[in-house]
């Protein structure tokens, strides 16, 4: 018994020895001009390798150091590096034949440069396609055989098309996305990747993810190929692709020098054939501030799309899609197209019959605040809007509209007491608005308000217009329109003689009583405006024709003796 064990033993170190020694009498080195040769053919870029060295127990080359170079019109730097890529051979062909058959690739920590130019055509398209004779060049190193010079295919598109790997990954990698044109650029990290029973000519399973800047995920899950070999970004592929929490203010879609935000996630299919990619999934935005000085939202859009992009032309269509914020489903539609850094749209966003207490918590992104110890408890909501321009510098311009609302908490009345025509209205706490639409324009550093007009049963009507500003300042001129039972008798009375009296004929559709509106939107302050900007709204609902008496028949002068009612001062004749 002791003897077997010392020949097992024996046997064992044998091995142990064997496998120690191998790789120091297999020349792996010389190997490399050969690898370089063969991969330069078949990605139609010059390959580079540093050191070479054979694991017995692992079957497998080492690589100590690998560069591909970029496309020269795009960059005059490698597209990929890496220091180290392990290359699993079949081990019993190397060792009695000296035969390289590689049977899986892994790159590690390998850096990617993703570069495209102002037509929208990337740095990666011409890989593994059919090379041109100057392309042969470049790849090999040297001269292009004079036989081939004018030919318009070679062996470059055949090393390609015989291209077959059982497993290709990337490990811990990192891509650096930018445009030619631009300085700007974006790093990911954390890429992985990995292909099995990779083929040039044939569909095969691809599982892709990486870090998204400022956090978040991508994923992408499917099978493409074949490659596409005059243009490698046009290669099919049908995959899911999940991404989440992807931060859009390190991404550059809003603008986070103006405090923009918001929350990506998205489940989507993607299938591309013919350089035609359609999209179809769900996308919902969360936290979002879209206006400068706007709070988070506080609940989540929700965008259902359906879209094909154009590769060749950057362009693409948005169909009958649909954004969502809880129950107020409206209509998207529309186009967008990249041009460089920018991401540039061209959408209409409409919708009817909105209820007005799902949307109220989406206001804060829009910086719309509403006013301390209020809610709108009800309401419907309509919107017609048009949205242009890169989507960090969005431009949205159309009408809303609030029909049948309740602003509880809210007693207007008590908030225009400072003006004297109105002090005493009875509003209640809470204001019940019939009808209120605007025309909006709306921009990351503001919005506008025109041709504004409230219609509230407790107050009367309301026109005007104004700003709300990043600091979420109001700055409204308005004229309001009161009948006389609701303004006291003794005012109303007051306000007849000057309008009517001493043979001043002036004609009003009700009492006017112009204002402005100063403050925040959380806390907005009501103010009598006379001789301000309001005056020419008071001015025109008014035909004064000359006349006798206490009373002169100008506009200006009825205005200016309402001053005093309305809570200004009148001015001296």
């Amino acid at each position: 018994m002791s003897s077997k064990l010392k020949w097992i033993g024996i046997a064992i170190l044998a091995v142990i020895l064997i496998l120690f020694i191998l790789p120091f009498l297999i020349p792996v080195n010389k190997f490399r001009p050969t690898i370089e040769q063969q991969a330069s053919a078949a990605l139609g870029r010059k390959v580079q390798l540093g050191n070479l060295s054979l694991s017995i127990l692992r079957g497998s080359l080492g690589i100590d150091d690998l560069s591909i170079s970029d496309d020269p019109k795009f960059n005059s730097g490698p597209f990929v590096t890496a220091k180290q890529v392990r290359v699993g051979v079949d081990l019993w062909p190397l060792i009695f034949s000296q035969q390289v058959n590689v049977n899986e690739v892994t790159i590690v920590n390998p850096q990617v440069m993703m570069l495209k130019d102002p037509s929208g055509k990337w740095n990666f398209s011409s890989l593994g396609g059919t090379s041109t004779p100057t392309e042969k060049k470049a790849a090999s190193g040297g001269s292009a055989p004079a036989e081939n010079k004018t030919a318009s295919s070679g062996s470059s598109g055949n090393a390609a098309q015989s291209l077959a790997i059982k497993k290709l990954s990337l490990e811990d990698g990192q891509i650096t996305l930018g445009n030619t044109n631009s300085h700007k650029r974006t790093v990911y990290n954390n890429v992985n990747l990995t292909a099995t029973d990779v083929s040039m000519n044939n569909n095969f399973p691809v599982t892709f993810s990486m870090e998204l800047p400022g956090g978040g995920s991508m994923k992408i899950d499917g099978n493409v190929g074949p490659v596409d070999q005059k243009d490698a970004a046009f290669t099919p592929q049908n995959v899911k692709l999940t991404i989440s929490s992807l931060n859009l203010a390190s991404t550059g879609f809003l603008d986070p020098s103006l405090g923009l935000a918001g929350l990506v996630d998205m489940d989507a299919t993607l299938v591309s054939k013919d350089g035609k990619m359609a999209t179809k999934g769900q996308v919902k935005l969360s936290k979002a501030i879209l206006i400068q000085g706007g709070k988070p939202a506080g609940v989540p859009a929700v965008i259902n799309f359906d879209t094909v992009y154009d590769l060749a032309s950057s362009s693409g269509i948005l169909n009958p899609s649909s954004l969502v914020i809880g129950n107020a489903k409206s209509n998207l539609s529309g186009t967008y197209r990249s041009a460089g850094d920018d991401f540039i749209i061209d959408m209409k966003v409409n919708g009817e019959g909105l209820p007005a207490t799902d949307l109220e918590a989406f206001l804060p992104a829009l910086g719309v605040i509403l006013p301390e110890g209020s809610r709108l408890s009800a309401g419907t909501m309509s919107s017609n809007l048009h949205l242009t321009g890169p989507t960090n510098k969005l431009v949205t311009d159309g009408s809303l509209g609030l029909f049948n609302g309740k602003l509880s908490g809210f007693d207007l009345g008590q908030k225009m007491s400072k003006i004297a025509a109105l002090a005493g209205i009875k509003t209640g706490k809470d204001l019940d608005i019939e009808k209120l639409t605007t025309d909006a324009h709306m921009a990351p550093t503001g919005l506008r308000a025109d041709n504004l007009n409230l219609v509230a049963p407790a107050l009367g009507t309301v026109v005007g217009g104004g700003t709300l500003d990043s600091q979420n300042n109001l700055d409204f001129k308005a004229v309001a329109t009161v009948s006389s039972n609701l303004i006291g008798a003794s005012v109303a009375s007051d306000i007849d003689k000057l309008l009517m009296g001493g043979g001043a004929n002036c004609k009003s559709g009700g009492v006017k009583v112009p204002f402005q509106i100063h403050g925040t939107s959380a806390k907005p302050e009501f103010v009598p405006d006379v001789g301000g900007a309001a005056a020419s709204l008071l001015k025109s609902e008014f035909t004064c024709a000359g006349g006798t008496g206490g009373t002169k028949g100008s506009t200006a002068d009825v205005i200016n003796q309402l001053g005093g009612l309305f809570g200004g001062k009148k001015k001296k004749p």
